[in-house]
């Protein structure tokens, strides 16, 4: 039988977040220092998830993520500094019909599958990708530490902040597993010659 849970959502554009993983954000919408109020004052826990696009009350994607307020700085503006713990991810099933000034939808969450690790030559693909890649675009990477994360804190955390569009990174959310995800993100790595504006983010589009 499948569980649902009734989770508080901050739909926002470009921002995903895998279990295990940390997410700072600054909160100073109203809508937003309410569902923060309100999650503190429960169980802690936030719902990342992007829309479709970036519209007032647009579509949602159909895949998320949770996360449980680790730290927490209440400014006196009513405005909050938070860090969102990595939980699980979630699938969506259908928006709540709701009096809150946030959405709320009803969810059921994904079990991912433990202890995935990647082959020596995925591995190996994937750093070599990565060092062309950081080395086009100028930026500097302590690659000592990067070969001692372990293969899931390596693609997750890469997935997590790379430049990536919105729709880009949606589609590494909701990769089935580790070596999907690692593949897919080779291939965006590889497609990076094409730029979104002046901002310098990766596009599918």
């Amino acid at each position: 039988m499948r569980v649902t849970t009734r989770l508080s959502i901050f739909p926002l554009p470009g921002a995903i977040l895998f279990p295990g993983l940390q997410l700072p954000l600054h909160v100073f919408e109203p809508r937003y220092r309410a569902l923060v109020s309100d999650a503190l004052a429960r169980d802690r826990r936030i719902a990342m998830i992007q829309p479709q696009r970036p519209a007032e009350g647009a579509p949602l994607f159909k895949v998320g993520s949770v996360g449980r307020i680790g730290e927490v700085e209440a400014l006196d503006d009513g405005r909050y500094n938070i860090v969102l713990e990595g939980q699980a991810r979630f699938r969506l099933i259908r928006e709540l019909d709701v009096t809150t000034a946030f959405r709320q939808v009803e969810a059921e969450l994904i079990e991912d599958r433990g202890g995935e690790v990647l082959s020596s030559v995925e591995r190996a693909g994937f750093e070599a990708e990565a060092r062309r890649f950081a080395d086009a675009q100028g930026y500097s990477v302590d690659w000592d530490s990067v070969a001692r994360l372990d293969d899931m804190a390596l693609i997750n955390g890469v997935s997590q902040i790379a430049p990536f569009d919105p729709a880009a990174k949606q589609a590494l959310l909701e990769a089935p597993g580790l070596s999907e995800r690692c593949e897919l993100l080779i291939q965006l790595m590889q497609f990076f010659g094409y730029r979104d504006g002046d901002d310098g983010r990766v596009t599918l589009q």
